[in-house]
């Protein structure tokens, strides 16, 4: 095994004889107990913390500045937040190919942002510690940035959970649309819903997206499909965002499906969208991105092609649901349009691969999809990877074919079914989840001045992150720099 990987990259005794001095009494906030092998001192040592012998922790975002005299940074502000006694920090560059990591390591924060990442031995020359920095002990465990969860159907009312019965049962999907199940069972009481019990469920799917280290979510309509119930689901994640520590991603998605009261006449909903719910949509600037389900028995291209184009005439960035079904060629299409991203793709051809690498489209992969309905067939990660398409991972979290917020079970998924390594499955599910929603200058890395979104998880070996299934590996939250989830009372590492 590598020697990064184990606590003997960084002999304890070898730190211990080289560590810096620190300057300030700072006020230490969730410092718990260090494991076996730590890789770095524990904070609560106070020996090493001598006032007498000061030493000037600076950094700007981006840089470290050298002072003119002593070979010491200097910044004007101290930073607000260090996180330290870091095993392995996961940077996720979202230029690179690999994770970035370094071992022994140190995230500072200021105002939200990170404002410095690198080894424990040169924090003293790069960061500023004031009476007011909050340090917090990561005890040599993983830290990561923020999980990015970038394709969900967030906002509905009921569940469709005897319809997982009848699957069970042998019933097909087609089989229990047309007996009135499916999405438009999901509309209609979506329909009916009170606007207070759509805010509730929303806010309850995003404190359990928060507690699984989800800082960033991509949150589609598309259970009204009318202009008022499309905007309304619009007007509830927008007042969501302002009030929750989740950042909300809003996604027009009204053609989803046909409506009842369209059926046979597609053309007459298209107009309707195109005519009146796009430009309603934006000029509130209620959405982000437009997306249309380009597939066998839902829209086809041309009525695609119009609903996008509109969109984008409209200000809206681009995604599609596309090659689920049938390789229908919305792959192709989502290149020719050059959308941001292109999801499903169980069915895509080489074409269609070959063109999105050639257009920079990211593909949305969701293999919970396909668990939940039973198949067998999984979209194609390795093709796309091995062609130059980079792959970002999602739950689709929705109430029919995949009801879960537990997106580091899709990284199991992906090893397990499409053959992602676990370099590749952390970073579909960081900084390429942020670059298919065009957010990867922003979240998705803790590269100096992104957000500080940041992941303590209860491991310390990011080989454990696929492998250990099914269970919440998260033992702390930041947001924007604020410790928002805190299980350390909740968690006994083994």
């Amino acid at each position: 095994m590598p020697a990064q990987y184990g606590p003997e990259a960084v002999p304890r005794n070898k730190y211990l004889a080289q560590r810096e001095v620190l300057d300030w009494s700072v006020r230490l906030k969730g410092v718990d107990s260090p494991q076996r092998h730590l890789v770095v001192p524990v904070l609560e040592d106070v020996a090493w913390m001598n006032p007498r012998r000061p030493t000037d922790w600076s950094v700007e975002v981006g840089r470290v500045n050298r002072s003119e005299g002593g070979g010491r940074s200097r910044s004007a502000e101290p930073v607000d937040l260090m996180i330290a006694n870091i095993g392995e920090l996961l940077v996720c560059p979202p230029g690179g190919l690999d994770l970035g990591l370094i071992p022994n390591a140190v995230v500072a924060v200021r105002d939200g942002r990170v404002a410095w990442v690198g080894p424990a031995r040169r924090a003293s020359a790069a960061v500023r510690l004031g009476p007011e920095t909050v340090v917090f002990n990561a005890g040599g465990r993983v830290v990561m940035p923020g999980l990015v969860e970038c394709h969900t159907h967030l906002g509905f009312a009921g569940h469709r959970a005897a319809e997982f019965q009848a699957r069970v049962a042998g019933w097909s999907y087609d089989e229990i649309a047309a007996g009135g199940g499916g999405v438009l069972a999901t509309v209609r009481a979506t329909r009916t819903a009170h606007r207070e019990q759509l805010l509730r469920n929303v806010r309850c799917h995003l404190d359990t997206m928060l507690g699984f280290g989800i800082t960033t979510v991509e949150a589609k309509s598309g259970y009204g499909l009318t202009v008022e119930d499309e905007l309304r689901l619009l007007e509830v994640y927008r007042e969501v965002d302002r009030s929750h520590a989740v950042d909300i991603v809003p996604t027009l998605l009204a053609a989803h499906v046909v409506p009842m009261e369209y059926r046979g006449r597609p053309d007459r909903y298209v107009d309707l969208v195109v005519e009146e719910i796009i430009p309603e949509v934006a000029q509130k600037r209620l959405a982000t991105f437009c997306d249309v389900y380009c597939d066998q028995g839902f829209f086809d291209l041309d009525h695609s092609r119009r609903i996008l184009e509109a969109a984008r005439a409209n200000g809206m960035l681009l995604t599609l649901h596309g090659d689920q079904m049938a390789d229908s060629g919305g792959a192709v299409l989502a290149a020719e349009l050059e959308a941001v991203s292109a999801s499903r793709l169980e069915q895509v051809g080489e074409e269609g691969i070959e063109r999105l690498a050639e257009a920079g489209v990211v593909a949305q992969l969701l293999p919970g999809t396909r668990l939940s309905l039973g198949r067998s067939e999984f979209a194609p990660a390795r093709r796309l990877m091995d062609n130059g398409v980079k792959v970002a991972l999602s739950t689709d979290f929705n109430p029919g074919t995949c009801y879960t917020e537990n997106l580091w079970l899709m990284g199991t998924m992906a090893s397990c079914y499409m053959h992602m390594d676990v370099t590749e499955v952390v970073r579909a599910l960081t900084c390429h989840a942020a670059a298919s929603l065009s957010l990867d200058t922003e979240v998705g890395s803790l590269q100096a001045g992104h957000k500080a979104d940041v992941v303590v998880l209860d491991m310390d070996d990011h080989l454990q992150i696929p492998y250990h299934f099914g269970i919440n590996p998260v033992r702390a939250v930041f947001k924007n720099g604020t410790l928002t989830v805190d299980h350390r009372e909740k968690r006994t590492q083994l």
